[in-house]
């Protein structure tokens, strides 16, 4: 189990009490200021300091290269994601017998308060065998201050399959911090929409939904069309107001990006 992290003495100690069936904990730090390394120790975690300098590898990548792990596994767990026991129940059963070389999992997600059971879902791959690949390679430069591979996904080299099990996706630091967050991940991703325009050969491993996701991303229609797949064919409508303005900042999070990606392109940055 691999844990990246800043500054997250809010979610973290809650994240590692659910932790107590893995036999190894590393917790990769970017320099916090708070209580995370205080609180990583005290739960026996190894702590690994990380320094970005802006360039690849960031922090997953760099951990794969400079500090591999020694289980047939590995898994990218953040510090504001908490596991079940039925989670780590179907997990050990998986991983037990299996000709798979990753899985995806789904998260189900809390906001302003409240659990959310509808909506687009959100599903990372964030547990492979060691060796079978790293995550994208992006040669970025200094796009954001965002130093975890966030959006990157990992390319893998063989099949991939599915848990079924939701782990909780629970953030507890806040709306602020959500909104500073995405606003470093619309810089981010017009950065790198405006660097795909130009080496389109980077696409080359893309999985059908990222590529109409970056076909899509100056389109006006993008945003509102988002909104309403989440809120009315996803049925977020039945999650109330937390999933009407859940749905509405995501929407204008494509907004974000679309606009950006003009004031890049135009040399404003």
């Amino acid at each position: 189990m691999v844990i990246p992290v800043k500054n997250e003495e809010r979610n973290l100690a809650r994240c590692l009490d659910r932790l107590k069936r893995f036999a190894k904990i590393v917790v990769i730090d970017s320099g916090s200021t708070d209580r995370t390394r205080e609180i990583a120790q005290e739960h026996g975690c190894e702590f690994v300091s990380f320094r970005w300098d802006g360039h690849f590898p960031k922090k997953r990548n760099w951990f794969l290269l400079n500090h591999p792990p020694t289980t047939p596994w590995v898994f990218f767990l953040d510090a504001d994601e908490y596991l079940t026991d039925e989670f780590v129940d179907e997990l050990a059963r998986a991983l037990a017998m299996t000709t798979y070389v990753g899985f995806r999992v789904m998260y189900s997600n809390y906001f302003l308060g409240k659990k959310l059971k509808y909506g687009v879902p959100q599903i990372k791959l964030p547990i492979f065998r060691v060796g079978s690949g790293f995550y994208e390679r992006i040669d970025e430069d200094g796009w954001s201050g965002l130093d975890m591979e966030v959006h990157e996904h990992p390319v893998l080299e063989g099949a991939i399959g599915q848990l079924n099990t939701l782990v909780d996706h629970r953030d507890f630091k806040g709306l602020d911090a959500y909104i500073a967050r995405h606003k470093e991940y619309a810089s981010w991703e017009a950065r790198r929409y405006l660097k795909l325009r130009d080496t389109p050969e980077a696409m080359a491993h893309f999985t059908a939904i990222q590529r109409r996701k970056y076909d899509s991303l100056t389109s006006w229609w993008l945003a509102p069309s988002y909104f309403l797949y989440s809120w009315v064919w996803k049925r977020g409508i039945l999650d109330g107001w937390a999933g009407f303005v859940f749905a509405k900042m995501k929407a204008s999070y494509f907004s974000q990006i679309r606009r950006k990606i003009r004031e890049f392109a135009a040399g404003k940055s």
